[in-house]
């Protein structure tokens, strides 16, 4: 039997918006693929705690709604990096892993600061990046203070030859005009990656576009019948 498939959502999103709405999960059902959606903390139906302690391990609250045998993965954005933070404390956990959204970003200094500065109203209404942040975390069903104690929580990032131990097979997803990329340095640090990146597509829109759900559907040979 093929094995579930983990998804794993942005940070102020959650997996009925990324995932459910675009089609994810009647995508992968028609596949015979059962769904593992995880709501990240401080998201969606999970608890929204005020404190920026309550997060600082995500990836744990995670793993504890696995099952005991490996999975396939798909994480998008913030949900990408606590899928490799996953496999990186343990990669039989996994078969195959789909990393969306994310590039260089994850081996660079985080850029959380600018992100709280929008949530909290101190940020650059020029910067078009953060201020689509402030709008989601404003979204209806979005807690900001639990936003902004998730943002504060402590992450460095991912050290380029701690990456060569995750030897999982990973494609990495990512649009042209994404402020996540460039993808490559990602790749290369990766031991076994491809990369597909799709013209014309910046971060947000990503989840929905069918370049990203077919490529992925496609890597974990969940295809529809």
């Amino acid at each position: 039997m093929a094995p579930p498939v983990l998804l794993l959502h942005g940070f102020a999103t959650s997996t009925e918006r990324t995932w459910r709405e675009p089609g994810w999960f009647d995508l992968l059902a028609d596949a015979r693929r059962e769904v593992i959606g995880v709501d990240l903390l401080g998201h969606g139906e999970a608890d929204k705690p005020h404190d920026p302690s309550a997060y600082a391990n995500m990836a744990a609250l995670v793993a504890a709604q696995l099952p005991d045998e490996p999975v396939d993965a798909i994480g998008y954005s913030m949900g990408a990096g606590i899928t490799l933070e996953l496999a990186l404390e343990d990669p039989s956990r996994f078969n195959r892993i789909v990393l969306a959204g994310v590039g260089e970003n994850l081996i660079r200094p985080s850029e959380s600061t600018k992100i709280l500065d929008a949530i909290e109203g101190r940020g650059d209404p020029d910067d078009m990046v953060n201020m689509h942040f402030k709008e989601l975390a404003e979204t209806a069903g979005n807690d900001p203070l639990a936003l902004a104690a998730c943002i504060k929580r402590e992450r460095k990032p991912f050290a380029v030859e701690q990456l060569g131990a995750v030897d999982v097979p990973i494609l990495i997803v990512i649009g042209d005009k994404d402020f996540a990329g460039p993808p490559e340095p990602l790749a290369e640090a990766l031991p076994d990656s491809r990369v597909v990146t799709l013209r014309g597509v910046d971060h947000f829109g990503l989840p929905k576009q069918f370049g990203f759900i077919d490529a992925a559907l496609e890597f974990l040979e969940a295809i529809p019948t």
